[in-house]
């Protein structure tokens, strides 16, 4: 390894849910030489299992299986993976597992632990399964919620970035009834905290936000709703305004994302989980980035599901995964 590239940061890649596309998409974006020219990937899974996928997609790439970080080398041509040996050898693509559950959460837990140990700069997550993670026992939302209890952060916030918008939710993954319920000027306030002090260390010093409302037209003045715009978001916007920051709303939602995505805004805020999550995946999932915001460890992930229709037949996209690397080094601290 160069001196160059010992500079570069390491990225701790977790596998995901091993019957799903994760270890697809990881094969095919550390084949690409824009991945391996940006950090120093670090796969935290299972090595047969990239093995069976890399055969899958036709790679090219030699997987070494490692017991701890100091072993990898990082050479061309190879793929370094902290080897927890958990799944088995033919395990079934495709199909709903408490095995790959399991093994998805001892996967993120060791990352975990690396990145805290200065052993890695951040972390990058391939997709898991909500339905198999509970399976197997971890009662976990998902990766968000997971991260935080590992971390022991009592509040972390979603954030999905494209190449033309960037939107963080108040809530996430609760019913809507519930969300609405949850919103108060409080949890406004520190999701906008949280994203503004984000887009400020990636280098806009001085970010323009909006803040969607919850009902239709901003309420119309009453017209619809129960006033929940005056009582739960206009006070954080206001109190925001009033350390300097460029926050404009609560905004008509649908408004609001045609303007960010002419480049009015760098950042909406959505109240709830689809307000957000629908106009980034409109523009699609390729290009979609998930960061986890407010944990003392740096997290992206791709943004596209376990994709178990398709698992195992080699087609998946490695683009959000390309992307989901690059925003990681972006927020990373170099290793030296």
């Amino acid at each position: 390894m160069s001196d160059a590239q010992n500079i570069l940061p390491i990225v701790a890649i977790t596998m995901g849910d091993a019957s799903g596309v994760g270890p697809e998409v990881i094969m095919k974006a550390l084949a690409r030489p824009e991945v391996t020219s940006i950090c120093r990937p670090l796969v935290v899974g299972d090595a047969t299992r990239l093995r069976e996928a890399g055969a899958i997609v036709h790679s090219k790439l030699t997987v070494n299986a490692l017991k701890t970080p100091v072993e990898a080398r990082y050479a061309p041509g190879t793929v370094d993976c902290i080897d927890l040996a958990l799944i088995p050898a033919g395990h079934p693509f495709g199909t709903l597992s408490p095995v790959s559950g399991e093994a998805a959460f001892r996967y993120i837990e060791r990352a975990t632990r690396l990145v805290e140990a200065g052993e890695a700069g951040a972390i990058c997550t391939a997709p898991l399964s909500k339905e198999a993670l509970h399976a197997a026992g971890h009662k976990y939302p998902g990766h968000t919620e997971l991260l935080a209890a590992l971390t022991g952060t009592p509040e972390v916030s979603m954030m999905l970035v494209t190449p033309k918008l960037r939107v963080i939710h108040v809530t996430t993954h609760i019913g809507l009834m519930d969300a609405i319920r949850k919103i108060e000027p409080g949890l406004v306030e520190r999701t906008i905290t949280r994203g503004h002090d984000t887009l400020v260390k990636a280098g806009i010093a001085n970010p323009r936000i909006g803040v969607c409302a919850i009902n239709p037209h901003a309420g119309e003045n009453g017209l619809f709703g129960q006033g929940e715009e005056a009582e739960k978001i206009t006070p954080a916007v206001k109190a925001c305004q009033a350390k300097g920051w460029d926050v404009r709303g609560p905004l008509p939602a649908d408004t609001l994302f045609f303007l960010a995505g002419r480049g009015d805004f760098d950042l909406v805020v959505a109240m709830y989980h689809d307000q957000g999550h629908g106009p980034v995946k409109v523009l699609g999932l390729e290009s979609g980035v998930n960061v986890t915001v407010g944990l003392p460890v740096v997290r992206t992930s791709v943004d596209h599901g376990t994709a178990f229709d398709i698992a195992g037949k080699g087609i998946a996209d490695e683009g959000s995964m390309i992307e989901a690397l690059r925003q990681a080094v972006d927020l990373a601290p170099k290793q030296s």
